[in-house]
């Protein structure tokens, strides 16, 4: 059963006449509804293309986080053939928020990265909602430095609102590991791709999505703190985040404006739920793109170009 958001209601509506007209042919309750079936399916398209035209930036945010939002693993599944995870840090243990291994992208041998928030109650939770711990961090440097040994190119797909801020996790050195990761980012001789597939939120984001080429969906959202977050600082009251939502630039068309990503893959309207094949598709292309241009510079090259590109956001001479 399709999950509606609050700001889809006209769209809700509609679709359910056209449900219950249908179990009422099925049943032969009805006589041709065929017509008036189309018609409605027409309206329901078209109240659709009118909502997605116009989201704010709170109604992104939402989109991002829709339950029904295709996550890291189904990426995975879609895109990387003989995908191999690997687990643990080789110091504390493993972190089932970061999914990291090595498969081949359209018949090239990559490493991948992202986190994975879980699509159900017990994967949410053996995921921690995507929010990584240290070791997840280090586990993440572990796969680019032997992404780096072997010459393979980093995909990362990020989607998780931060880093896990829990006691343990600071005690076994969150801020430490995000810096380790983010550092190992930059380091890499080997062209690095990250895609904003959901949500992309803050250090827990950046740690490994410091690359070349920085991509988001188009109803992605990318900040330094949830909007949420920013209104219980600000305002000191969290219901005020569509407020702080639209001042904080956080969907991909402001951050594209602003430099700070490199593209926008577009997704079918509705949101990458309503047609996920097509969303898998078009990330795809967009990544081979990006490696096929990157495959053809060398090691300092590669670097070279991440630093500048990192060093320019934000400048006006």
């Amino acid at each position: 059963m399709r999950s509606y958001l609050e700001f889809e209601k006209p769209v809700a509506d509609l679709e359910g006449q056209i449900q219950e007209l249908r179990a009422l042919s099925d049943k032969g309750e009805a006589v041709d509804v065929h017509e008036e079936i189309g018609k409605l399916e027409a309206k329901a398209a078209q109240a659709l293309i009118d909502l997605y035209q116009k989201l704010t930036p709170w109604q992104k945010t939402q989109v991002a986080r829709h339950v029904d939002r295709p996550h890291c693993v189904d990426y995975v599944k879609a895109l990387i053939e003989d995908f191999t995870p690997l687990a643990g840090d080789r110091v504390f243990g493993e972190d089932a928020a970061i999914v990291a291994g090595f498969g081949r992208f359209r018949g090239q041998s990559v490493a991948v990265l992202g986190n994975e928030k879980g699509s159900d109650t017990a994967t949410r939770l053996k995921h921690n909602f995507g929010m990584a711990k240290p070791e997840g961090y280090r586990k993440a440097v572990r796969i680019m430095e032997m992404a780096d040994r072997f010459g393979l190119p980093v995909l990362s797909l990020v989607d998780t609102a931060g880093a896990y801020p829990g006691i343990g996790a600071e005690e076994r050195g969150q801020a430490e590991a995000i810096a380790s990761s983010t550092n190992a980012c930059l380091a890499l001789g080997v062209p690095n791709v990250a895609v904003v597939i959901g949500e992309g939120g803050s250090g827990g984001a950046i740690a490994i999505a410091t690359a070349n080429r920085v991509y988001m969906l188009e109803h992605a959202i990318y900040s330094v703190i949830s909007p949420e977050g920013a209104a219980s600082i600000l305002w000191r009251d969290s219901t005020k985040a569509q407020d702080a939502a639209t001042g904080m630039k956080i969907t991909a068309q402001d951050l594209l404006r602003l430099k700070v990503i490199d593209g926008i893959i577009p997704e079918p309207v509705g949101g990458a739920h309503r047609n996920a094949e097509a969303v898998f598709q078009a990330a795809g292309d967009t990544i081979a793109a990006a490696l096929a241009e990157l495959g053809q510079m060398g090691s300092d090259e590669v670097r070279r170009a991440r630093h500048d590109k990192f060093l320019a956001i934000g400048r006006t001479l």
